[in-house]
């Protein structure tokens, strides 16, 4: 009997991906629980998404606190605190978050990118890498720190980029990939497989080689003990 870690996803738009994590979550030996889906908007198409899957749900609007990043934070994990989260899924939460928060929930707290990063950090990362010529293109499972798009890899998954892609294209593909990658990463994290080692993740693959495959091995061979704290 695993210990699912009480959980918490972070949107701002639609949430596709966010839909991903919470269809890999509905299995009861996921090691994630979603206790919370947690929005700045309250107008994020996937606050009702989450609502019909019987997810608790809950705005803390970003734009009255204007430029008060760090009051905006406080309600925000006022919130987290009072549904007892204890780790952090961003999934297309459009904030840059201080250094404080990310401080607070070191190695707690992750993201997913749509490149292979160190490259295409930001935004427009599909159009940046058609120009830049790339032949593989893919998205990113991170640990966030204080700067964009940084912090310890935990999983990547790459795509080929095809002589007649177009932005639209191209992003669809590497969506797809997300959401595989993005649940599978954030079992692993929260099974205890994921140490930190200064600024880079070692995963105890579940494949048994100590190195991540892209298709990505099976939920189901997680280890069924609780993880390491």
């Amino acid at each position: 009997m695993i210990r699912r870690v009480p959980t918490a996803i972070l949107i701002s738009g639609r949430g596709s991906n966010m839909a991903a994590l919470l269809e890999a979550a509905a299995a009861p030996d996921y090691p994630a629980e979603v206790r919370l889906v947690l929005s700045n908007r309250a107008d994020a198409a996937g606050l009702a998404h989450a609502a019909s899957r019987g997810i608790p749900t809950t705005v803390v609007e970003s734009r009255p606190f204007g430029r008060d990043r760090e009051a905006f934070e406080a309600a925000m994990e006022a919130e987290l605190r009072a549904a007892g989260v204890e780790l952090l899924a961003l999934a297309g939460f459009m904030r840059v978050l201080t250094e404080g928060f990310v401080a607070r929930w070191q190695d707690r707290l992750v993201n997913v990118h749509p490149s292979l990063l160190p490259s295409f950090r930001g935004l427009d990362t599909h159009a940046r890498a058609l120009a830049a010529g790339v032949r593989l293109h893919g998205c990113t499972v991170h640990l966030v720190r204080p700067g964009v798009d940084e912090g310890p890899i935990i999983a990547q998954s790459a795509v080929p980029v095809l002589p007649d892609d177009t932005e639209a294209s191209l992003a669809a593909r590497v969506l797809a990939q997300e959401h595989l990658l993005y649940p599978a990463a954030l079992a692993w994290l929260a099974a205890g497989m994921v140490r930190v080692e200064g600024s880079v993740a070692r995963v105890a693959a579940p494949s048994g080689g100590g190195a991540l495959a892209n298709p990505l091995p099976g939920l189901h061979t997680l280890p069924r003990t609780e993880p390491e704290r």
